[in-house]
Order: C-alpha cells, then sequence, then structure tokens
C-alpha cells in the first residue's frame, strides 16, 4: 500500500483570523481608545496575549482554571496597562462581554477553504490539532461552509494522561510535546506527516517532535527564526 500523506493544521491564528474580535472591539470602544492613544486592534492583541500568559502561568503552578475566564478577569488590567486610568469607568462588563463574545465568531482567512479543498484533491488527508475546544473549533469549519469529519478534529485533551497515584488528569497543551508525538503515532511510520501554522512556536514545536514543517507569516508577520532554531521545509 502506498505511503498516505497528511496534514495537520492549527486553527485559531492560522485557518481563522482574529479580525471578527478586534473589530468588534472597535465598534464598542474604538473611539473611546482612540481618544486614549489606543488601537483597537493593538488592545485586542495585548489582551489576548495577557490572557494566554496568565493561563499558562496557571498551569504551571497546578492551577488549571478556563482560558475564557482568564479572559474576563484580565481585560480590565489590560485596559490599565495601556493607560487608561480608570478602566472601570471607561468600559462596562456588559461590553467587555460583548467583545469577548467575538472571539466565538472568528472566521476563515480568505483561500483557506479553496486551499483545504486543493489539498484533499490531491490525496491529503486534512487533520486539526487544537487546544481548544472541538465544539467551538469545528464551528469555524461549519460557518465557512466546510465539511470536515468530526473524528479528523483532534484536541490536545485526548492525550492527558491521570496520575496512577494522585488520579489527577494531567493536561496537554501546544507545545508540549506530549500534544504533538501521540498525533504523529496516529499515522504509519512510512505516511508523509505534514504539521501547518502560523504561529512560529507551534510549527517549531511540531518540527522538534518529527513533523515537517510548513509555516506561513500571515499571523505573525516576523518568524523572528532566531529565538525557534529551526529548519522548516516550507
Amino acid at each position: 500500500m502506498a505511503p498516505k500523506k497528511h496534514i495537520v493544521f492549527d486553527v485559531v491564528g492560522t485557518c481563522v483570523s482574529f479580525d471578527a474580535f478586534y473589530d468588534r472591539i472597535d465598534q464598542i470602544l474604538g473611539p473611546r481608545l482612540l481618544a486614549q492613544n489606543v488601537n483597537a486592534k493593538h488592545f485586542g492583541y495585548t489582551w489576548k496575549e495577557a490572557a494566554e500568559l496568565e493561563f499558562y502561568f496557571l498551569l504551571l503552578s497546578e492551577r488549571y482554571t478556563p482560558y475564557g475566564e482568564i479572559f474576563k478577569a484580565v481585560f480590565y488590567r489590560t485596559l490599565h496597562m495601556a493607560g487608561i486610568s480608570n478602566p472601570r469607568e471607561f468600559a462596562t462588563e456588559a461590553e467587555r462581554d460583548a467583545c469577548q463574545a467575538a472571539y466565538s465568531e472568528l472566521e476563515f482567512r480568505p483561500g483557506c477553504v479553496e486551499m483545504m479543498e486543493k489539498l484533499r484533491g490531491a490525496g491529503w488527508t486534512v487533520w486539526c490539532l487544537t487546544t481548544g475546544d472541538v465544539k467551538r473549533v469545528r464551528g469555524y469549519f461549519l460557518n465557512a461552509g466546510l465539511e470536515m469529519p468530526i473524528e479528523n478534529f483532534v484536541s490536545c485533551d485526548q492525550f492527558a494522561e491521570v496520575d496512577p497515584v494522585t488520579g489527577a488528569k494531567k493536561g496537554v497543551y501546544k507545545p508540549m510535546m506530549a500534544a504533538y508525538r501521540p498525533m504523529l503515532k496516529l499515522f504509519a511510520e512510512e505516511d508523509e506527516k505534514w504539521f501547518a501554522a502560523a504561529h512560529m512556536w507551534d510549527v517549531s514545536a511540531a518540527v522538534k517532535a518529527g513533523f515537517r514543517g510548513a509555516y506561513c507569516t500571515i499571523y505573525d508577520k516576523e518568524p523572528c527564526i532566531e529565538i525557534f532554531d529551526t529548519k522548516l521545509d516550507v
């Protein structure tokens, strides 16, 4: 039997953009932010990056907290760090929640659907590996009109192990090697196995685990390859 061809995609930031999230912030808070010399896109980026930092810090101290809760909690702190002197007077909780809701309404990047259809037509099996919730991530595909078998959506949580002593579940999240190596084992040794992402931290970790790497600058813009020390195929 001929070797099969597999390509695993990151989804959020790669296949779908954050534009809907940034646009919502601009619609709700844009004029007020600009009056403080703060760009809506930059605020949105800073807000989500701050939430991701706290998410992983809590994980490292064995205090898992759902990302959505952290995202909500750091909103006013992020406003403060942006130079807003009275964040809770600047924006209401309802406005914060409306901005956050757009995170579930992200849309596919132009050309992404066509790209995946071409890959399938050329004999590739398309997969998605996500740290996020599969239901939410699959929703991005359905909203774009792209059918994808549910079994081709893989959550890092599927690779979590239970501590035999304490019974506690050990979470698995990208870019842990424990997220990529079990994914590789889903494929035969002789198969082609590629990982594609627009996050250098993601694709470089996948390459370290054993994938061939395809990187796109659509999100990072600057790959900062000097800190990742990774040779990519594409």
